[in-house]
């Protein structure tokens, strides 16, 4: 009786582990990329890395000092204005540890300078790294918090806010160490954004089929069995028959996209198929949640 009492216990001790070590990991990942890849090859590529990548160039300011006094005020400043400590203990971490990290890193180096390397491969380990810290439902502070607090003060989207803030940095990128560095600045952030989609969804991304056929029986039938997946039926209605008339959505990784449409095509060759991508699918025979 004792054990199983202990269960829950055990589980909520895991999940401060799992949560905290993807946050210590992502942000010691994006610190080292900063360092090794991005810094040195004057790649600022937004947020307040970026803006501490310009101090350092410009002005010769530690990184990790510019990073602390632009964190720690702004999540702050989120405590203040968006209503108690919203953001909990998770951010806080990400916020003073990833500076740490670079300060420790500093004099690291990988023995060359090439921009458009430094912004590919700082371009992954970035996003690599805020992957992880996104999947502990966490966040490295930042410009996160202030796209938070112009959403909430101005009515701008979040995503917007940060594409803003974003294109500010680059902008003085631009006017700090000229045109094309700040190009290189832009491929990173593109980098940066696929690697974290990836991260969170995976490479094998899957595909939803939808099936109109008047065959609808037989092609179900034989999705079911040949492909072994799962079919919806979707009520639709024709807008130039107006009749009404059901559509087979089925939900296939891209290596049976193939196979689907043979059988569909076998069956029915005049249905009419609309294959499209999901980018992120979860349940039986697909992904599963984290604990």
């Amino acid at each position: 009786m004792g054990s199983r009492r202990g269960l829950p216990q055990r589980g909520k001790v895991w999940q401060f582990f799992f949560i905290y070590g993807h946050i210590l990991l992502g942000s010691a990942i994006v610190a080292m990329s900063f360092n090794l890849f991005l810094l040195p090859n004057k790649i600022a590529s937004g947020g307040v890395s970026g803006f501490s990548t310009i101090m350092n160039h410009v002005f010769g300011l530690e990184p990790a000092f510019v990073q602390w006094a632009l964190n720690i005020p702004l999540f702050i400043l989120g405590i203040i204005l968006l209503g108690g400590f919203k953001y909990g203990l998770k951010t806080l971490v990400g916020t003073a540890f990833l500076p740490f990290i670079v300060l420790l890193t500093r004099d690291w180096s990988v023995g060359f300078e090439d921009p458009l390397l430094g912004a590919l491969f700082g371009g992954i380990g970035v996003g690599l790294g805020l992957g992880i810290v996104f999947r502990a439902n966490a966040s490295t502070g930042g410009t996160d918090l202030a796209a938070q607090i112009i959403q909430k003060y101005t009515g701008i989207s979040i995503g917007a806010a940060v594409f803003i803030m974003d294109g500010l940095i680059v902008i003085a990128s631009a006017v700090a160490f000229g045109l094309e560095l700040a190009l290189y600045a832009l491929i990173s952030l593109f980098v940066t954004g696929k690697t974290i989609d990836i991260v969170q969804m995976g490479v094998g991304y899957a595909k939803i089929a939808l099936i109109i056929s008047e065959s609808q029986e037989a092609v179900k039938d034989g999705i079911l069995q040949e492909v072994d997946r799962g079919v919806t039926k979707l009520k639709g209605f024709g807008g130039y028959t107006n009749q009404e008339k059901d559509i087979l959505m089925c939900v296939v990784n891209q290596s049976e996209v193939t196979k689907l449409k043979q059988i569909v095509k076998t069956i029915d060759p005049k249905a009419f198929v609309i294959v499209t991508n999901a980018t992120e699918v979860l349940g039986e025979g697909f992904n599963r949640t984290n604990p």
